[in-house]
């Protein structure tokens, strides 16, 4: 269950050009992480350009204010798997957005089936509801 904190520099892009980054980084999740299929939960903010400050750590890569910084948080997936999702992100956002690789920036956060609630104060996952 990937929540999935999507952040750019408002005025971009159209509604519907944040749906569908929204669509394509949800399609890459389902794709990669087997996640099941209305396992969506996606939260996109938007920042003044002096709110959203990403270097390149030295890479030399050049930034503009397309960028787009994904946070996902996730239960511990394998090595192979990550790196399969930052090459589908890379490509897909790419292909159905046009967004450059230079513009994407991915966090992954580990946390463990304790650590969600989703609804009435219960842990479902521990519950056995799911």
């Amino acid at each position: 269950m990937p929540l999935v904190s999507i952040h750019v520099i408002r005025d971009q892009r159209s509604p519907s050009e944040l749906r569908n980054l929204a669509d394509v980084i949800h399609h890459c999740i389902l794709e990669n992480f087997n996640a099941p299929l209305g396992d969506r939960y996606q939260v996109i903010t938007q920042h003044q350009p002096n709110e959203l400050i990403i270097e390149d750590t030295g890479l030399n890569i050049p930034r503009t204010d397309k960028i787009v910084l994904l946070q996902i948080y996730q239960q511990g997936r394998e090595t192979k798997v990550k790196q399969q999702l930052f090459e589908a992100l890379a490509r897909e956002l790419n292909g159905k957005c046009g967004l450059k690789g230079s513009d994407l920036v991915v966090s992954l956060v580990a946390n463990s089936k304790e650590d969600w609630s989703f609804g009435y104060g219960k842990a479902q996952f521990l519950t056995g509801e799911l």
